[in-house]
Order: structure tokens, then C-alpha cells, then sequence
């Protein structure tokens, strides 16, 4: 999760086999309470992630599947600012240590993105 201007905020770990809204459930609870809009790609396309962001008056910006039956409508001017989740993670990237994700265990390569994630969130201001 970033906020507006691309920094990381919250980050959430899940095993490499699971669906993408396996993990958003962690993620959308956290949300603090003056979140106007979420923005996700494809692979967060569900019902109960749609519902969820409805009950609490967020505007999810997520595109429909291809193959879903009915397609909901998406802003797809505001779908274009999560270039900057993809920047985000492209600097995450650019630590040798998270990119060849050279510790086995997931509390210590998580410690490392933590830590690459706080002077990205600095270097930014």
C-alpha cells in the first residue's frame, strides 16, 4: 500500500502461490479512515473486496477481469496513477538484497524490505 505521493505505508507478505486478494484482506482493514479511493489492478477484481470498499464509502478503482460476466465501471483516469505502486516497487527492486530475495526466512527478508521501504519513504519528502 502507498500513499498519494508513491511511498510505501503498509506492506503485506504472502506465500508466492496465493491470489492477490488473499492478502488485500490484511491490507484494506488497515485502511485509515479518510481513504477516498483505492486503486488495484486485475488480480484484486472481487466481490467481497468491491463490497468492503462500498461499506465504508471508499471508491475502488479496480478494472473488471476479462472474463467476468458483468464488468463493473472503473475510472480509468484515475487507474492510471498506479504507475506509482509499480515505481514503488521498482525501487524496492533496485536493493540487490529484496530483488534476489537472498534470506530464506520471511521475517528476515521482510526486515529488509522494511527497511529499503523506510529510506524510500524518506528520500521522498
Amino acid at each position: 500500500m502507498y500513499d498519494d505521493l508513491g511511498r510505501p505505508v503498509r506492506l503485506h507478505l504472502t506465500a508466492g502461490q496465493v491470489s492477490d486478494f488473499r492478502g488485500a484482506d490484511v491490507l484494506l482493514a488497515a485502511l485509515p479512515d479518510e481513504t477516498e479511493e483505492v486503486i488495484g489492478d486485475r488480480g484484486y477484481d472481487s466481490n467481497r473486496i468491491r463490497l468492503s470498499l462500498a461499506e465504508r464509502n471508499i471508491t475502488a478503482c479496480i478494472p473488471p477481469k476479462k472474463n467476468r460476466k458483468s464488468k463493473p465501471p472503473y475510472n480509468w483516469y484515475l487507474y492510471k496513477k498506479r504507475h506509482l505502486i509499480e515505481n514503488m516497487f521498482a525501487k524496492l527492486k533496485d536493493w540487490r538484497r529484496v530483488a534476489t530475495r537472498y534470506d530464506r526466512c520471511a521475517h528476515t527478508f521482510m526486515s529488509a524490505v522494511h527497511i529499503t521501504a523506510s529510506f524510500i519513504f524518506y528520500l521522498k519528502e
